[in-house]
């Protein structure tokens, strides 16, 4: 049962990366915003052993859950970097700056409006809390660390991945 739902979660990543690939036009960049995968788990591992959790199926929901919000975040990054670099001519450098300074604040109201929605999970008592604390501690930890990864480690992803498309573009045409 295991091996499934590896194969399931490497088909999914897959099909994001080809879905991506196509929408891009480049096999570059969804490498870019596929990098921030990890982040959610990451976070999701380091909130729960903060508070002395373990990692509980609810939490492992929480990751599912976190990984769209991380690809969401980056893809607003990438997709009006390729866009500005597209259709204004602006270097990948000038783009990706761009798509940072504008899009810095929808990316951290997502954030923060989901870490507030989570909130109630984390202070509520009663029947189930067992259940939804793990659940909210895993939401807002998961989401804190994607965010932070999301807006520091993607943009110098996009400008490698531009310089490593640029270079294999320029040994194709030579």
């Amino acid at each position: 049962m295991k091996a499934t739902s590896e194969i399931l979660i490497i088909g999914a990543v897959l099909a994001v990366y080809l879905t991506l690939g196509m929408l891009y036009e480049s096999v570059w960049h969804p490498l870019t915003i596929l990098s921030t995968i990890p982040s959610a788990g990451i976070g999701v591992v380091m909130a729960l052993d903060l508070f002395g959790l373990p990692l509980p199926g609810m939490a492992v929901i929480a990751m599912l859950l976190l990984t769209d919000i991380s690809l969401k975040n980056a893809i607003l990054l990438v997709d009006f970097a390729i866009h500005a670099e597209r259709e204004h001519g602006l270097t990948s450098r000038d783009a990706i700056l761009a798509a940072c300074l504008l899009r810095l604040r929808p990316i951290v109201m997502t954030t923060f409006a989901a870490a507030l929605g989570a909130l109630p999970l984390v202070l509520m008592g009663g029947y189930g809390m067992e259940l939804r604390q793990p659940l909210g501690i895993a939401l807002i930890g998961g989401l804190l660390v994607s965010q932070a990864q999301t807006m520091f480690t993607t943009p110098p992803l996009y400008l490698l991945v531009a310089r490593c498309a640029s270079f294999f573009r320029k040994a194709e045409t030579s």
